[in-house]
């Protein structure tokens, strides 16, 4: 009889678009944690790596799995697309380490720090500014406000702006989505036209533009903002804009998604709502539950340099390597009763800003300042919420994103 891990397509954006295929992450931890997935859609296939300690052991040796060589993606580029899109996620060191320097700064925790009361201030905004309207869709009005108002401010993109970003953004990473998407039946891109771009999707020469504005103000009327940064760092225009793509997306999507993940947990685990509510002083470790439990980038891509092993299987050079962190956040090795919602776990080392390494998430500080502080401001007022309508998911298996979650606010 066929194993059941011959009918498990992780390639396939329509299984992720219902729910998250837990179920079949779990089979492949217990039972293939490094499974060679065929891609029906006419790719070469790739190797999925599912089990907590392999994902970490792949990411913390980029000298034998690299991020520049194939880059980050799923898609088979050539080198010549490969490198003009190139950002410094889909580099190795030193480069990497060079292109991360220029920001870096600006996001270790005691430059995080500073942002406190702002983000505060913002939140409390956001939220009065929603709570009146009684129905309304929480991705919207909230989710996605907050955190982009936030990085509005560290970038130096003027306010007006940021929604414009925003509906970039959307366009640019839910490429694989029919409603976002520019070219091809469903979204995937048949066309090679736009390869060369940031996720192939025409919506990046949108943002070069943006940028590209935004760079020639700044040359004009320096501030300090990370855009100032970059122009003064001399960059090639490409590289300007590359940079530009990563941070103007990275600085709202998973923040905005782990926030409406949150809040749904939180309307779907009613227990564990109550406590927070009772004991707010969990909020920290609520905001690391959160994190585990959306696991908003479901996983990243490698490509082998050398022949080697992983876990008994033979990997040889050139093959595509996927660490699903979506499954390594419910590894049973690592998580007690990792399907359970547990807004006191504690430790709790996901990997939903990576698992260590060079590549570990820039923003990760930053992030889980607005989605606590995002909670604290929302718990502290004198109301609570349902779902006025089913939550819409973003049909992607790189994204764990909601589009759209209709609310309804009701007195506590």
């Amino acid at each position: 009889m066929p194993s059941a891990t011959e009918f498990i397509d992780l390639s396939d954006h329509d299984g992720f678009v219902e729910a998250v295929p837990h179920e079949a992450f779990a089979i492949l931890r217990r039972e293939d944690p490094v499974h060679w997935n065929p891609e029906r859609s006419g790719g070469r296939g790739f190797w999925a790596v599912t089990r907590y300690d392999d994902i970490r052991a792949v990411h913390r040796s980029p000298d034998v799995f690299s991020s520049e060589i194939g880059g980050t993606s799923l898609e088979d580029l050539e080198p010549e697309q490969i490198e003009a899109r190139k950002s410094m996620i889909d580099m190795d060191p030193p480069p990497h380490d060079e292109l991360r320097a220029l920001v870096n700064r600006r996001f270790t925790p005691r430059a995080v720090l500073v942002w406190e009361e702002q983000v505060r201030t913002v939140a409390r905004e956001v939220i009065d500014a929603a709570l009146p309207q009684g129905e309304f869709d929480f991705v919207h009005e909230i989710a996605s406000e907050i955190p982009m108002q936030v990085f509005a401010e560290i970038l130096g993109v003027p306010q007006s702006d940021r929604r414009e970003i925003i509906e970039i953004g959307d366009r640019l990473l839910g490429n694989a989505d029919p409603e976002f998407a520019a070219t091809g039946p469903g979204g995937d891109h048949d066309d090679d036209a736009h390869r060369h771009l940031p996720f192939s999707s025409p919506s990046a020469l949108e943002m070069f533009a943006f940028g590209r504005r935004l760079a020639d103000e700044r040359r004009e009327q320096p501030r300090d903002d990370i855009m100032t940064a970059l122009v003064d760092a001399g960059l090639t225009q490409r590289e300007l804009d590359v940079y530009f793509v990563l941070l103007a997306t990275a600085g709202n999507e998973t923040t905005r998604h782990t926030i409406s993940h949150g809040l749904l947990a939180l309307l779907e685990h009613p227990d564990e709502l109550a406590r927070l509510q009772a004991d707010p002083s969990h909020g920290k470790t609520a905001t690391e539950e959160m994190l585990r439990w959306a696991t908003p980038v479901h996983h990243f891509r490698r490509t082998a340099r050398v022949d080697t092993e992983l876990r008994g299987r033979e990997i040889r050079a050139g093959d595509k390597v996927t660490t699903w962190f979506v499954s390594g956040n419910r590894d049973a090795d690592v998580f007690a009763e990792p399907d359970r919602f547990d807004v006191t776990r504690t430790p709790n080392p996901h990997m939903s800003f990576g698992p260590g390494g060079v590549h570990h998430c820039l923003g990760a500080h930053l992030a889980k300042l607005e989605i606590r502080i995002t909670f604290e401001e929302l718990l502290a007022r004198e109301v609570t919420f349902e779902l006025a309508g089913r939550p819409e998911r973003l049909r992607s298996n790189f994204f764990n994103g909601i589009k759209r979650m209709p609310v309804r606010v009701l007195p506590a």
